[in-house]
């Protein structure tokens, strides 16, 4: 329920700068609460508005949409254009993008329902374990021993409540249970199971179902182990998945996004030659998931028509509009990320809230060591990252983190033996640290 200026308020406190990528997204995600508040037969009719975002790497173009979909709570997942193939190579298919991107919804859905029931889990899983330490009457020598333990005269339900009490005071907590467990079977063919049948959208485990449910035999195990075992199984009986598959599957059609990187690496069009002759094959194959299609998957079929995709790339080699005609038609809003200067990696040095020096400053005083950066010491940082960007390979802010990680490299391993000591980080000891690396320019080209 967020407003386009909130969104891009959210998005301020984790990726600096580029505006207008976050009022895109922003929009985008706005588009769609407005759309679920039309009838139901225009709503049909108002399509997504797919992002193209490009830029180079280290920008935040991937940052800004797992942001959104957090914000969102939306079903969200990244694939790499590049690691598809045109149908008939050696590669992933295209759909199974769609099936990731369910799979992920349903499990996000199943822990939400776990979190619903775990209260009633708890109580149906301790009530089990009491059977276990208390059986019924119906057999004497545990009887006998309950009696034996907790005084005689006491009616059946007054000793279990007395267990009770005793289990929730840790009391029991050294007795051992036998329990129930279910086996894996087969364990190497389910691997083998798993990682081939996604190509050729056959589930073995769906079709025998039996031979992979595994057989039971009992375990031994302490109180409180037993005790978070029937937990868990109590909430997979709680949880229904049919219901948790439906609600899923629909939330993946109205509100799932798929970020689509290294989009640049497939532009191409006919003609090539060696491992690019599938480029604009590829293209062809992602088309019509973009476009809307149905998806067949385990959960039943799936439409793509109000999935939004935000493609990023960095356009280096190629140009937006070597993409075929048809897939730059479906992505209308495109943006510019800027690249990153000196100013820029100040700002992300300090003010996002994963901000580097609010990390570094909290991994450390774990080891008892107080760490505190000098804003000199901050504006040498961003100075130094800025003019090994410059020159050599420009990878944006990811160069903050090889240029912090080579600044703290002493502190880090020193660490254990530096506790309960407050360091300063000033301007003098970020030029010892980095100096002769950031002049020797090659090395820095190796290094840094």
């Amino acid at each position: 329920m967020l407003t386009p200026r909130q969104v891009v308020a959210e998005l301020d406190k984790y990726v600096v700068g580029q505006h207008q990528a976050k009022r895109a997204v922003a929009i985008a995600l706005r588009n769609r609460l407005r759309r679920q508040k039309l009838p139901p037969e225009l709503a049909e009719e108002v399509a997504p508005k797919n992002i193209l975002m490009i830029g180079p790497t280290g920008v935040g173009k991937t940052e800004i949409a797992r942001r959104l979909a957090r914000l969102a709570q939306s079903p969200f997942i990244k694939v790499e254009a590049s690691k598809f193939t045109e149908v008939g190579y050696v590669g992933r298919d295209v759909e199974s993008m769609v099936r990731d991107l369910v799979e992920l919804s349903v499990e996000m859905l199943r822990e939400e329902r776990l979190v619903e029931v775990r209260t009633k889990a708890e109580q149906n899983a301790e009530e089990r374990l009491l059977d276990l330490l208390l059986p019924p009457p119906s057999r004497p020598s545990f009887e006998t021993e309950a009696v034996a333990t907790t005084g005689s005269g006491e009616t059946g339900q007054q000793t279990r409540e007395k267990f009770r009490a005793q289990l929730r005071e840790g009391r029991l907590d050294s007795r051992a249970v036998e329990v129930e467990a279910r086996e894996r079977s087969f364990p190497s063919f389910e691997i083998i199971a798993g990682s081939s049948v996604e190509e050729i959208d056959i589930n073995i485990k769906d079709m025998l179902p039996g031979l992979f449910q595994g057989r039971t035999r009992k375990r031994r195990l302490k109180v409180p182990e037993a005790l978070e075992y029937l937990i868990q199984e109590e909430e997979q009986k709680l949880v229904d998945m049919d219901s948790v598959a439906r609600v899923a599957v629909e939330r993946v059609e109205q509100s799932g996004i798929i970020f689509v990187d290294e989009i640049d690496k497939i532009a191409g069009r006919e003609g090539g030659h060696g491992p690019d002759v599938s480029r604009e094959g590829v293209q062809r194959d992602i088309l019509p998931i973009i476009e809307g299609t149905t998806v067949n998957t385990k959960y039943g079929m799936v439409k793509t028509d109000h999935i939004l995709f935000i493609a990023a790339g960095a356009f280096h080699v190629s140009k937006p509009s070597d993409l075929i005609p048809e897939l730059q038609g479906r992505f209308p809003i495109r943006v510019e990320l800027e690249a990153l200067g000196k100013e820029d990696f100040v700002r992300i040095l300090t003010e996002p809230r994963n901000a580097l020096v609010k990390q570094y400053t909290a991994l450390m005083e774990t080891e008892g060591i107080t760490l505190r950066f000098l804003d000199e010491a901050i504006d040498r940082i961003a100075d130094f990252a800025t003019r090994v960007n410059e020159r050599t390979e420009n990878i944006g802010a990811r160069r903050l983190h090889t240029v912090m990680e080579k600044l703290l490299d002493e502190i880090s391993f020193e660490g254990p033996e530096l506790a309960g000591r407050s360091i300063t980080i000033d301007d003098a000891y970020v030029c010892r640290m980095l100096d002769s690396i950031v002049k020797d320019e090659d090395l820095s080209r190796y290094i840094l």
